[in-house]
């Protein structure tokens, strides 16, 4: 089942206290699942609060989102971040003005 939706973009959002090797630790586990990073911003804010978003393209990567899902969240957990990843479409859907 490597298509769970029509679209194979996917917009990730990070959040959390500012740490060396977040950027470093989310794309490692997007390589090894083959998800290409098409977009990415990320910003340190009051507090010394990290936020960032990446588009990523899922569409030469066998895995599922509920499988993408899982893996982020395993090192959202390990690195004590609050780590979301939603299918574009919906994501845009969600935060349309």
């Amino acid at each position: 089942m490597k298509n769970e939706s029509h679209s194979r973009v996917c917009i990730i959002t990070v959040t959390g206290k500012d740490q060396v090797g977040i950027i470093a630790r989310i794309s490692r586990e997007l390589a090894e699942l083959d998800v290409n990073i098409i977009d990415v911003n990320q910003k340190i804010m009051s507090e010394e609060l990290f936020v960032m978003t990446m588009a990523c393209d899922m569409a030469s990567s066998s895995t599922t989102m509920s499988e993408l899902k899982k893996r982020l969240a395993e090192a959202g957990e390990q690195l004590d971040l609050r780590i979301n990843c939603q299918d574009e479409k919906l994501f845009t859907e969600m935060h349309r003005v």
